[in-house]
């Protein structure tokens, strides 16, 4: 459930309500990892789960007693709605394309920026962190190359891409990242947010190379056709032109860029891909830019 990119993503979890709490008492927060937390929390839940099972079954085969297995009926469930994370799986589904810890928000945690000075933190050893110490360890640890490109796809067609422009250099240009060989060309590529045709264009001029593939054998035009960027697919077809043959390449699946925009739908992919490597019925030359045109 927790997608590995996630699961070294700081949280604060909220404490559980306490009757008759003073109000003016502050709030602890227990600071921990998101992957962390989800498989505590999956672990918790089977571990009382199994323990129920096995109990009421004794008691019913070795003592003939039948209330028991009448009450795990009704608990079982409620157990599970008990359960912060199966409640949120069960009601919205596990973690889709484009979902962040912070977007579906499981445990009703909170993160850095959200938290108040009436918020105490304690650590997994139940030791208070001074705020101070927090902003100390927000600084040091800045994010990534990898955390910053894969945060820009997170966000989606509304992505804020000028940080990642900034960022690009001649030697991440071709940067791919560690679990899937994802590159900044074909995040950008497939973004189709507001600045990723400047991104491109810099990435071009940084060194990008548009034929390298990811682990499922797809170039930035692949990424463009399947996600319906036909901006991005056009753009990369006019910046590296059709004599780098990204419009021939085939994934590990043996499709090209084409195949998959038709398998899409995204008829306006499609369109682009089509005319920027249709050839002319008498001549077959590529113009100068490297797109075939139609007469």
């Amino acid at each position: 459930m927790a997608k590995s990119k996630f699961k070294d993503i700081t949280i604060y979890i909220a404490p559980e309500a306490k009757p008759f709490a003073p109000e003016e008492e502050k709030k602890q927060y227990k600071e921990v990892k998101f992957g962390e937390h989800c498989a505590t929390t999956a672990k918790s839940l089977l571990t009382s789960t199994v323990f129920g099972i096995f109990v009421t079954s004794g008691l019913h085969f070795y003592k003939g007693m039948i209330v028991g297995l009448a009450m795990q009926s009704v608990m079982g469930p409620l157990s599970l709605l008990e359960n912060k994370l199966a409640k949120a799986i069960l009601f919205g589904g596990s973690m889709k394309e484009g979902d962040t810890p912070k977007s579906r928000n499981f445990f009703g945690e909170k993160y850095k920026e959200d938290l108040t000075k009436d918020d105490e933190i304690v650590n997994a050893a139940g030791d208070v962190i001074k705020k101070k110490d927090l902003a100390a360890v927000a600084k040091k640890k800045a994010p990534t190359f990898e955390e910053l490109l894969l945060d820009t796809w997170d966000a989606g067609e509304k992505a804020d891409v000028e940080p990642l422009v900034k960022a690009l250099t001649k030697s991440n240009a071709n940067f791919k990242t560690k679990e899937s060989g994802w590159t900044p060309l074909m995040i950008v590529s497939a973004l189709g947010a507001d600045g990723c045709e400047r991104a491109i264009k810099k990435l071009k001029d940084l060194g990008a190379y548009a034929s390298v593939k990811d682990k499922e054998g797809w170039n930035a035009l692949h990424w463009a056709a399947f996600h319906g960027s036909a901006s991005g697919a056009k753009f990369v077809l006019e910046v590296f032109g059709t004599k780098t043959g990204l419009q021939d390449d085939k994934d590990k699946e043996g499709k090209t860029a084409l195949e998959h925009a038709k398998a899409e739908g995204n008829n306006d992919v499609v369109k682009v891909i089509e005319e920027a490597t249709a050839v002319t019925e008498d001549s077959g030359l590529a113009d100068k830019d490297g797109l075939r045109k139609r007469r």
